[in-house]
């Protein structure tokens, strides 16, 4: 299955305690490059959200934004702390018999004192919070993945169709190159002619020089590997899986150019050589759009 490399996907969770959104976007990079930002209670999960990530996206430029909402408040703890109010009534009691005053601390006023009860924020489930965000990434996830998978159907078909006018582009050039040389044959012929002014004509030499043009016209192993490269790319397309299809694509676009090329300066007729530049149109166009498939 073809992917296209741009996309978006979004996911939203909710109750009465809490909002988490999920937001994941992606553009074309030669690579697989992630950016992603979390909530600060969310950081000790980065590894495990890039794992995940790797699941929906092979290559591109991916950006992930996770914003979290606890309506709940502040889940605070209240601490005692022994220790240090065991200390309190020690000097308290020493601080008696030194001066021959009474204790008359209470337990409220104990209590009172700095530190001997604190209030801490509780410990959230780290499981539990991983549990919830993992949801949020796997449905923002996969609205990500099928919006890729539809918009590299649609690179495909346009991609088969390039390909097709591509196919026909090669077809003229090869239909045409024996014509050519024929036309050269008579030209030379007829030029060698009018400058003999009725003489015989050495049927070999022309032979022989029209053997030559024809040698250094010939494109019959370009046009061979550019339908070659094409039948590849069409089964590139067409294979299921395809990862890491976009690569493969790419070469071969590059391989399909540098044979136009060769073509294009091989011709010697104003119509083949038209033909060889809109073959490079073409190809540009074929570039240009495999640069946007996984």
């Amino acid at each position: 299955m073809v992917k296209s490399m741009t996309g978006f996907g979004r996911a939203e969770l909710s109750n009465e305690t809490y909002r988490m959104l999920v937001e994941m976007k992606a553009v074309n990079h030669r690579y697989l490059d992630m950016s992603i930002k979390l909530p600060k209670k969310f950081y000790l999960f980065e590894s495990r959200v890039r794992n995940l990530i790797k699941e929906y996206a092979g290559r591109g430029k991916v950006d992930v934004f996770v914003s979290y909402e606890d309506y709940s408040g502040e889940q605070l703890t209240l601490q005692y702390n022994q220790r240090l109010a065991q200390e309190y009534m020690a000097y308290f009691r020493q601080m008696s018999q030194e001066f021959q005053i009474e204790n008359d601390i209470r337990v409220s006023h104990l209590a009172q004192l700095p530190e001997v009860f604190t209030r801490e924020q509780a410990e959230e489930d780290e499981e539990q919070l991983w549990q919830l965000l993992e949801e949020a990434l796997r449905q923002a996830g996969q609205d990500f993945a099928a919006q890729r998978s539809r918009e590299g159907e649609q690179l495909k078909r346009d991609l088969l169709e390039k390909l097709s006018a591509l196919e026909t582009l090669v077809a003229f050039v090869e239909e045409r190159s024996p014509q050519i040389v024929a036309e050269y044959r008579e030209r030379l012929e007829a030029r060698i002619r009018e400058l003999l002014a009725g003489a015989a004509v050495d049927e070999a030499r022309l032979l022989t020089e029209a053997a030559v043009f024809a040698d250094k016209t010939c494109v019959d192993e370009e046009t061979v590997r550019l339908r070659s490269h094409i039948a590849g790319m069409r089964e590139a397309l067409e294979a299921e899986g395809g990862e890491g299809v976009g690569r493969k694509l790419d070469f071969l676009a590059q391989e399909m150019n540098r044979e136009a090329n060769t073509i294009l300066s091989k011709c010697s007729d104003q119509q083949a050589a038209a033909a060889a530049i809109q073959m490079k149109t073409e190809i540009e166009k074929i570039r240009e759009q495999v640069q946007n498939i996984e």
